[in-house]
C-alpha cells in the first residue's frame, strides 16, 4: 500500500505492528483544522484494514501541545449548519478511532484542550507527560464541546467531576488527571514516547486475536447490564477457540515455550 503524503500528520512505525501518528502543526499547537482532520481520517481508515497492526500511538508534534483544540480561526465564521456538519464529521472520525480493532494509546505531551482532550478520550487510554494539561474550555467560547466531550468524559471519570469540568472549563494538570482517572499514568516528557512504545510492544507480544476480542468485549459491554455483557464475553470466549492463536497459545503453554502467534 502506498503511504499518502500528509501535510499536518506524520505516520511512522517504531516497531513491528506498532504505528505512531503525530499531529504535526506545532506553530498552531497542533490545532485540528479541516485538513488535519481529513488526514487523520485517511490514516485511521488505512489502519482499520491493516491486519498486521497491533497497536496505535497518537501524539502531538513539538513540546507544547498534544492538540490545543479545534482551530478557532477556521470555526469562528461557521453558520449553524456548517458548525453542525463540522462537529458531526469529527465525531464520526473519533468513533472510528474508538472502533479500531487494535488498542489506541494517547501520548499527551502538553496541552490537550477542547478537541484535543476529546481526541485523547477517543483513545483507549492515556499516558500523560508531566507537562500535560487537560480541559474542555469550550464554555469560555460560548459553545459546548462538539467532538464527543460531553459524552466521553463522564464515561471516563466520575460523572459529577466530568460535569464540573465541562461547566467551568477548568483545566487539570497531569497529577489531577491521574488522580481522577482521566489519564492512566504520568511520565517525564522525554520518557513519554519510550513508555508508549514499551506498552505497545507488550501488547504486540500478546495473542493478536485475543487482544481484538478483549477490546470488542470491553467496548460492547460498557452500555449493557452485567448479565448481558457477560453473555457477550462468553460468546467471544467461545469464538476464540476457533482461532489458530488459541491453539498455538495453549500448545506453547503445555510445551513450556514462548507462543508464536499469527493473529488468526
Amino acid at each position: 500500500m502506498i503511504e499518502p503524503s500528509y501535510r499536518n500528520l506524520r505516520h511512522e512505525q517504531p516497531g513491528p505492528g506498532i504505528h505512531l501518528l503525530t499531529l504535526d502543526r506545532p506553530r498552531a499547537l497542533n490545532a485540528l483544522d479541516g485538513t488535519t482532520l481529513g488526514e487523520l481520517a485517511c490514516a485511521v481508515r488505512g489502519l482499520s484494514g491493516d491486519a498486521g497492526a497491533r497497536a496505535l500511538l497518537v501524539t502531538g508534534g513539538g513540546t507544547k501541545a498534544f492538540v490545543a483544540g479545534a482551530d478557532i480561526s477556521e470555526m469562528q465564521s461557521l453558520s449553524p449548519e456548517e458548525a453542525r456538519s463540522f462537529s458531526a464529521g469529527a465525531a464520526r472520525l473519533f468513533l472510528e478511532i474508538e472502533a479500531l480493532p487494535m488498542p489506541v494509546i494517547a501520548l499527551v505531551n502538553g496541552y490537550a484542550l477542547g478537541g484535543g482532550c476529546e481526541l485523547a478520550l477517543a483513545c483507549d487510554w492515556i499516558i500523560a507527560a508531566d507537562n500535560a494539561v487537560f480541559g474542555q474550555p469550550e464554555v469560555n467560547l460560548g459553545i459546548p464541546p462538539g467532538f464527543g466531550g460531553t459524552q466521553r468524559l463522564p464515561r471516563r471519570i466520575a460523572p459529577g467531576k466530568a460535569l464540573e469540568l465541562l461547566l467551568t472549563g477548568r483545566q487539570v494538570n497531569a497529577d489531577e488527571a491521574v488522580a481522577i482517572g482521566l489519564a492512566n499514568e504520568k511520565v517525564a516528557p522525554d520518557a513519554l514516547l519510550a513508555r508508549g512504545i514499551e506498552m505497545a510492544k507488550l501488547i504486540a507480544s500478546r495473542g493478536p486475536y485475543a487482544v481484538r476480542l478483549v477490546k470488542q468485549a470491553w467496548q460492547r459491554g460498557q452500555s449493557l447490564d452485567l448479565a448481558a455483557a457477560c453473555a457477550i464475553e462468553s460468546d467471544l470466549f467461545g469464538l476464540a477457540f476457533s482461532s489458530a492463536d488459541q491453539k498455538e497459545g495453549m500448545r506453547a503453554f503445555i510445551e513450556k515455550r514462548p507462543p508464536v502467534f499469527c493473529g488468526r
